[in-house]
């Protein structure tokens, strides 16, 4: 009985750890993924010359749940921007999905959204380190930290 006790405590251990890694996990784990290039919109007549947007495409993770892109003011999915002398929280983005959707606000598997973020309020110039994060309701953080080119361009790509 003793040792029937012991092995049954032991099995309820693991079971519950191993549930409380599961749920650590979905926690941490990202619900969207960037795919393809993080582009820059420069503007080339500013002097200095400045990055005004940043452009890039999201989609959900595999097995991922749908994320509402519903955009400001009503934004739940939140963006910041960050520099070396700037920190911005919940800053202004637009949303439009490309290819197959079904032309809600949610962002489901095999659907794309392309997301332009206006950095233009912010002295982002050449050679400069920024991270534009993205923090959607459920899932971890995606932090987008990107360098700009040494001579700003009409248009960037930032990979």
């Amino acid at each position: 009985v003793f040792a029937f006790t012991i092995l049954s405590s032991g099995t309820s251990s693991t079971q519950q750890a191993k549930e409380a890694i599961a749920g650590g996990l979905a926690q941490v784990s990202g619900a969207l993924e960037v795919r393809g290039s993080v582009i820059a919109v420069g503007d080339i007549v500013a002097e200095p010359k400045k990055v005004q947007e940043v452009v890039f495409t999201l989609a959900t993770v595999t097995g991922g749940d749908p994320v509402d892109l519903t955009p400001h003011p009503n934004n739940i999915l939140v963006i910041d921007y960050r520099d070396s002398v700037t920190r911005v929280s919940d800053i202004t983005w637009t949303v439009a999905f490309v290819g197959d959707n079904d032309e809600d606000n949610l962002l489901e598997a095999r659907e794309l959204a392309e997301i332009t973020v206006d950095v233009s309020t912010f002295d982002l110039k050449a050679n400069s380190t920024f991270v534009v994060e993205l923090k959607p309701p459920t899932g971890g953080t995606m932090p987008l930290e990107r360098t700009t080119p040494a001579q700003i361009d009409p248009i960037m790509d930032l990979n």
